[in-house]
């Protein structure tokens, strides 16, 4: 698929990556998931090098819940307005587990992907591990989500 590469090994990504995806486990250390249990953790690196974290954010109103990639997306634009993201990184695991799980982002963290992309005229590289245990970077959010709603769609 055009936009994707799939890697067989952590090992085997650049090490930026790499370093991501650390700092994405270490943020699951922070997540309130004491309803499904399972630990999200995103990290974002901003033009600058700048690292930013998020984790997933659960409510006993389900609605009310955040995922990672929003929580670290929304900080990046509080705490460091007009930088440009240049790449975030998505793991999860399951409670009282080490080993990390496949988690794509959710239709939502894709949509607000997209508006940030849109934000600051650059794509937003995206690293995750798949449903088949392979390393997934994605080139940004439009490979995500094709066909997608975007400001466009407001305006004549």
């Amino acid at each position: 698929m055009k936009g994707l590469t799939f890697y067989d090994h952590l090992e085997d990504l650049d090490q930026e990556s790499k370093y991501l995806i650390h700092k994405a486990k270490e943020a699951t250390q922070h997540c309130h998931a004491p309803y499904s249990k399972f630990y999200v953790g995103a990290a974002l690196l901003l033009e600058d090098n700048t690292l930013v974290t998020g984790s997933n954010q659960e409510n006993a109103s389900y609605p009310l819940c955040m995922c990672a990639e929003r929580v670290a997306l929304y900080a990046a634009a509080s705490q460091y307005p007009g930088k440009v993201i240049k790449k975030m990184a998505v793991v999860a695991h399951k409670k009282n587990h080490k080993e990390l799980t496949s988690a794509t982002s959710c239709g939502a963290c894709r949509q607000v992907l997209l508006e940030f992309e849109s934000r600051q005229k650059e794509e937003i590289e995206v690293v995750m591990l798949g449903q088949d245990g392979k390393w997934i970077k994605c080139s940004g959010g439009s490979v995500l989500m094709p066909l997608s709603f975007n400001s466009s769609h407001l305006h004549d």
